[in-house]
């Protein structure tokens, strides 16, 4: 006899094809999008002049927002890093500057697909915390593809089972945010606030007594990072 299908069951079966559809929609647009410049000067917007101006920042060359935007005060911390460096101060982040700064462009040896399934791991699991706590949040990601222990690619460690409480959840279908794209490209893009951690944790809503027990590196907001 053939079991009929119900309404409800319906209904969820179509939820489950539309969630697929948006994923896979949203993995295609990350795909075809263009990625950072190699390339910074006067005027230019973006990622890559954020990177920039943080590593500035780090160094000591710069004292303004972190906003995105190469203007005068940028160009001035360029020149001042470019001479104290003997490179060829034109206040222009060519590809000699980016190596003295330690900034990769672009997505290095990440796919677009992999930039965009690690925005959304961070806007899932570090919604509301600092910038900074959001890079490191995706650093203890690529730190994890790094580590023998872990799966060597972005979608085995994202999937792992059990690995990330936002798979299961309901965060990881939540819309990434704006913020969480330039914490992943920063992230791949090799800055670590995490200083090397393979593990993170919220101690107010932990219930693994074993994540607990590592050896802690670092506390950003509300996350405390560990080995």
């Amino acid at each position: 006899m053939k079991k009929q299908v119900s309404t409800r069951d319906l209904k969820k079966a179509w939820k489950i094809a539309v969630i697929i559809l948006l994923n896979i929609l949203m993995i295609a647009l990350a795909v075809s999008a263009p990625v950072a410049e190699t390339l910074s000067k006067y005027g230019y917007r973006g990622a890559e002049v954020k990177q920039v101006q943080q590593k500035l920042k780090n160094l000591g060359y710069y004292s303004g927002e972190i906003d995105g935007i190469y203007g005068s005060g940028t160009r001035n911390a360029v020149l001042r890093f470019q001479r104290a460096r003997g490179l060829t101060a034109d206040g222009v982040v060519g590809p000699q500057t980016l190596k003295a700064l330690g900034v990769s462009a672009g997505l290095g040896s990440y796919s677009s697909s992999d930039y965009y399934l690690l925005a959304r791991l961070i806007s899932a699991e570090a919604r509301g915390e600092s910038y900074t706590g959001q890079v490191a949040v995706g650093a203890v990601v690529i730190n994890r593809i790094r580590h023998p222990s872990f799966p060597d690619t972005m979608y085995g460690v994202l999937y792992q089972r059990g690995a990330f409480t936002c798979m299961t959840d309901g965060q990881w279908e939540a819309a990434i945010t704006d913020s969480a794209y330039k914490a992943a490209m920063a992230a791949m893009n090799g800055w670590d606030p995490s200083g090397g951690a393979i593990y993170y944790y919220n101690p107010r809503t932990a219930v693994s007594s074993w994540i607990r027990t590592r050896p802690t590196i670092t506390t950003i907001g509300r996350h405390v990072f560990c080995k």
